[in-house]
């Protein structure tokens, strides 16, 4: 038996078109995205994102984690450091990595500062939990080809914009106040796009047609509703997306 040639690999440019924008998983704030406007393109952003991981993991050990002024410093400069990159166009064959690289660093920050500050575990983990509800959805989005509304994505203040509210929660001695605050605005938010979502999505309505019986058969027992293969739609689940997550 002769063995088939495999199929020729697309061109690295068709792949690449079809993989979403890099630049809207990073989540940056309006600050991060207007320091990528000083020079578009001229700044490598994994090395950016990596030395910004370095630097806020440097500063966490140094002050224990706990509540100082290098922790609080910690933010900005990430900021600093990553946010000169997000006009990156993101083509190079590792910048996939940029945005769970900037993930780990505000997960790292927010845990190891909130845990070792005496925020309540709870509310270190609530918090937690929504940040990571609105990166997945924007990585669902993204799969199929859309994104949230830009007012959404710039009210959910940004990886590093989020990281800033809670060094001035410290800063102004109320940091259990600032990841509360923060954990209840991010799930209203979060609450409100899904309701909004599944509100606009349209549903089709799906019927079966009407069946002949042969001559001498039984009849179907069983609810006429409950398609079945060979009948009416095939069994395929109802249409019922616009696209949207």
């Amino acid at each position: 038996m002769r063995d088939e040639a495999p199929s020729p690999r697309p061109p690295r440019e068709e792949l690449r078109g079809a993989l979403p924008d890099l630049r809207v998983l990073r989540d940056d704030s309006h600050m991060g995205t207007l320091l990528g406007r000083i020079a578009p393109g001229a700044v490598p952003p994994l090395m950016t994102a990596l030395t910004g991981l370095l630097v806020v993991g440097t500063l966490l050990v140094a002050g224990r984690g706990q509540l100082a002024g290098i922790t609080l410093f910690a933010p900005v400069a990430a900021l600093l450091l990553s946010g000169l990159a997000s006009g990156h166009p993101h083509d190079g064959p590792y910048d996939w990595l940029v945005p769970p690289v900037l993930r780990v660093t505000e997960y790292a920050y927010l845990a190891v500062l909130g845990s070792a500050s005496g925020v309540p575990g709870p509310l270190v983990f609530v918090l937690l939990v929504a940040v990571v509800c609105h990166h997945r959805d924007d990585v669902s989005r993204s799969a199929v080809g859309v994104t949230r509304p830009s007012w959404v994505r710039a009210a959910a203040l940004g990886w590093d914009g989020r990281m800033l509210v809670i060094a001035i929660g410290g800063a102004s001695h109320a940091l259990a106040v600032g990841y509360g605050v923060l954990a209840v605005y991010l799930w209203v938010l979060l609450v409100r796009e899904a309701v909004r979502t599944w509100s606009a999505t349209e549903v089709t309505d799906v019927r079966t047609s009407a069946t002949t019986i042969p001559s001498g058969g039984a009849a179907d027992q069983g609810d006429p509703r409950i398609a079945r293969p060979g009948h009416g739609d095939g069994g395929r689940p109802a249409a019922g997306t616009n696209g949207e997550a």
